[in-house]
């Protein structure tokens, strides 16, 4: 259905952004950046998540120049705050209490950067509700192990999506990758055509 002449590499180590990335079935190869995220200053989180995209597809760039690199950053944001991955147990049961009957954003930022040195990246937003949540639910939760590799704490392709009430957006966005804003973005670029029958 689909085809490219360019070779694609996906900047991330996420097996959740291998998997929706795969299902556009096009080949692509995996590299994984070493910057340290923590580097990136900015006014706004859009900024922000945009800063640490362009700082891991920058660095695999450079390291495949002949690629066109595909790169990402998800963050979730709960009243203007960041909510990294949690650290500790106690640092996820705080996520999961702040989060619990409120709602928050999850914004996924994607760079694309190509062998031309264009670069594209844009920010897309969901919004998440959750449910009100017990302080048993939270504490089942946290100790399952489930939310420490996870902005927020918590996963919604996983048992996590037991917390979530609604969301208003893209649910493979709060994955971790956009992906039909992505395949836009990628057939407006020419990187991706529909291949004839």
């Amino acid at each position: 259905m689909l085809k490219t002449n360019h070779k694609l590499i996906l900047a991330s180590a996420s097996p959740r952004r291998k998997e929706l990335l795969g299902m556009l079935a096009l080949p692509f190869e995996v590299m994984t950046s070493e910057v340290e995220e923590k580097s990136v200053q900015a006014e706004t989180m859009q900024d922000y998540v945009k800063g640490v995209a362009l700082l891991k597809t920058r660095d695999v760039a450079k390291k495949a120049s002949e690629a066109t690199i595909i790169g990402a950053d998800t963050i979730v944001v709960y009243d203007n705050e960041l909510l990294h991955k949690p650290k500790s147990r106690e640092e996820a049961l705080s996520h999961l209490q702040r989060l619990s009957d409120n709602k928050h954003v999850v914004m996924t930022a994607v760079a694309i950067i190509e062998p031309s040195g264009q670069e594209t990246v844009f920010v897309e937003e969901t919004t998440v509700v959750f449910h009100q949540l017990t302080q048993k639910l939270i504490e089942v939760y946290v100790d399952s192990g489930d939310p420490f590799d996870k902005a927020g704490g918590y996963g919604i392709q996983t048992i996590g999506t037991l917390l979530v009430k609604r969301i208003e957006g893209d649910y493979n966005n709060v994955v971790g990758l956009p992906l039909a804003a992505l395949f836009s973005q990628l057939v407006d670029l020419q990187i991706v055509q529909f291949a004839k029958e």
